[in-house]
C-alpha cells in the first residue's frame, strides 16, 4: 500500500557541522531588531553532498541558513554572496525561486559566509525515499513534464529584457567549462579510473561550436525542486542555485540527463540514490530530450556530447566530496564508499561515447 509523499522535513544537526548557536543569536537578533531572547532552534537537512542547509527557527518564523561544506575553499564553487545575488535577481522574474532574505559575508559569525532564505514548504523527491512515499506512475509522469517544462522555461528568459546579462560570461562557455572541469578531476583526483581519463580526454577533443546563450541552473534534478503538497505535478520552487550562471542551455540539459537514472540503467547506478528517475512513470532520457526540444520550441539536436558532460561533471563533484572525506574535512559516513559513483558514472560516460546513445549503455 502507498501513501503520499510527505513535507520536506528536517533533521537534528550532524556532527561536526555543528552552528555555534550564541553568535549566529546574537547576528540574527541585530539583523532583525528583535529581541536577544528570542527562541533560536537550528535542525539539518540531512541530503545533499555540497553546500550545507539548515532549517532556522527563529521564534515564531523559518527560515533556510545555506553555508559552505567545512573545508571547502569558499571563494570558488561555494560563494554564498553570489548564490544570494542570483536569488535576488531572479525572484522578480522567475517566480520559482525562494525569497532571499539576509546575506552575512563576516565569517566571525559561522565560521563562513552565509545566507538565509524563506522556507518554501512542500514534497521534495530524494532519492532513498520508503518506496511506500513513491508518487504512481500518472503523477510521476506528470511531475517528469512539470521538471522538463520548467527547465525549459528557465532557458527561454530573455536575459536583455530582464536586466540579466550580467550574471555570466556566455562566450566561450563550453571550453571553459570542459577545460575546468578536466582541471578539477586532477586536483581531487585520488584514483586511476581510465574510463574517466577516456572521457575528459574525448570532451576536450569534441568541444562543439556554440554561441547560444540562456540562464542556466547547472544542477537541475529532482531533489532541488520543491512540489506542492496539493498537486505534486506542480513545482513551487527550484532550489540551490549555487552553479547558476548564464552559458549553453544544452550543458544545463545533459546535466540533468545524466542525473537521469532510468529503469534499464545498472542496479549500481540506481544504488547511488542521486535521483528517483527509474520509478514506473518516468521516461527514458531520449524521451525527456524530445519533451525538452517541445517545450522550448527549439529544434532537436545531437546530445551525446552534452550528456558526456553531464557524466564526467557529475562524477567529478563526486570525487571532491570524497576527496574532502579523505582528507577528514567531513566525518558524514555518506561519503566512505562514493569513489564508486565516481567510476560507475566514468563507465557510463565511456560507453555512450562508444555507443553514441543516451539509453541503453550497459
Amino acid at each position: 500500500m502507498t501513501t503520499e509523499p510527505s513535507l520536506d522535513q528536517a533533521s537534528p544537526v550532524r556532527s561536526g557541522e555543528e552552528l555555534p548557536l550564541e553568535k549566529l543569536q546574537q547576528f540574527l537578533s541585530a539583523a532583525f531588531a528583535e529581541d536577544n531572547n528570542t527562541s533560536l532552534k537550528v535542525k539539518q537537512f540531512p541530503k545533499g553532498f555540497s553546500n550545507l542547509t539548515y532549517l532556522i527557527e527563529w521564534g515564531q518564523k523559518e527560515y533556510i541558513l545555506r553555508r559552505p561544506p567545512f573545508g571547502a575553499n569558499i571563494k570558488s564553487a561555494h560563494d554564498m554572496g553570489r548564490e544570494f545575488r542570483m536569488l535576488s535577481r531572479l525572484k522578480p522574474v522567475f517566480p520559482k525561486v525562494p525569497e532571499p532574505v539576509i546575506y552575512c559575508e563576516d565569517s566571525e559569525v559561522i565560521g563562513a559566509p552565509f545566507y538565509l532564505m524563506e522556507r518554501v514548504k512542500g514534497i521534495i523527491l530524494r532519492a532513498g525515499m520508503p518506496p511506500e512515499k513513491y508518487p504512481d506512475p500518472n503523477a510521476m509522469q506528470g511531475i517528469a513534464k512539470s521538471f522538463i517544462e520548467n527547465l525549459a522555461r528557465l532557458h527561454s528568459l530573455n536575459l536583455k529584457a530582464n536586466n540579466l546579462m550580467d550574471l555570466g560570461k556566455p562566450e566561450g562557455y563550453v571550453q571553459r567549462q570542459i577545460e575546468g572541469w578536466v582541471k578539477r578531476y586532477g586536483a581531487s583526483q585520488t584514483h586511476d579510473i581510465p574510463t574517466m581519463t577516456f572521457a575528459g580526454e574525448w570532451l576536450l577533443t569534441n568541444i562543439p561550436n556554440s554561441d547560444t546563450s540562456a540562464l542556466i541552473h547547472n544542477d537541475y534534478k529532482y531533489d532541488n525542486l520543491v512540489l506542492d503538497p496539493d498537486d505534486i505535478t506542480q513545482i513551487k520552487a527550484v532550489l540551490d542555485w549555487e552553479m547558476a550562471t548564464l552559458g549553453n542551455p544544452l550543458m544545463d540539459l545533459g546535466t540533468s540527463l545524466a542525473y537521469w537514472v532510468t529503469s534499464d540503467d545498472p542496479e549500481f547506478m540506481k544504488n547511488l540514490n542521486l535521483n528517483i528517475s527509474h520509478l514506473p512513470g518516468n521516461p527514458d532520457r531520449s524521451t525527456l530530450a524530445e519533451w525538452y526540444f517541445q517545450a522550448s520550441g527549439t529544434a532537436p539536436t545531437s546530445l551525446i556530447f552534452y550528456y558526456v558532460f553531464g557524466l564526467y561533471k557529475i562524477s567529478v563533484i563526486i570525487q571532491q566530496i570524497y576527496y574532502r572525506y579523505e582528507k577528514g574535512f567531513t566525518q558524514d559516513p555518506r561519503f566512505a564508499h562514493i569513489i564508486e559513483g565516481v567510476k560507475a558514472y566514468g563507465k557510463a560516460a565511456s560507453l555512450a561515447i562508444e555507443k553514441q546513445q543516451m539509453d541503453r549503455l550497459f
